[in-house]
């Protein structure tokens, strides 16, 4: 198994409640995204917080090791990793407002 892999499996599995409910957010706002919304960015908020300091991990190790220009394709494999398990992250954070128009009174 790759090391980009390892670290995803291993991230999953020490965060397992956190994934859990990003999950079930995840699928809930894969219906129906307006009304899931602000339940997906709060459960993806703290997920996203987790995911950057796994890929920090990541990196560093590689880096150590001497691979500094390796370390760039090995992020995107990562996200690409977390992409292919939740495609609809990249929404985290998306901020609907919803506007009306008022009718004027003549």
């Amino acid at each position: 198994m790759t090391k980009y892999k390892e670290y995803f499996d291993k991230m999953v599995s020490e965060n397992k409640e956190a994934f859990d409910k990003f999950t079930r957010a995840h699928f809930e706002y894969s219906i129906d995204n307006d009304k899931n919304q602000e339940n997906f960015n709060k459960e993806g908020e703290s997920v996203l917080k987790i995911i950057h300091e796994w890929e920090d991990r990541l990196c560093k190790q590689s880096e150590k090791a001497g691979f500094g220009s390796y370390t760039v394709n090995l992020a995107e494999k990562f996200q690409a990793e977390i992409k292919s398990h939740f495609p609809l992250i990249d929404h985290v954070g998306i901020v609907v407002n919803k506007f009306s128009l008022r009718k004027i009174n003549l």
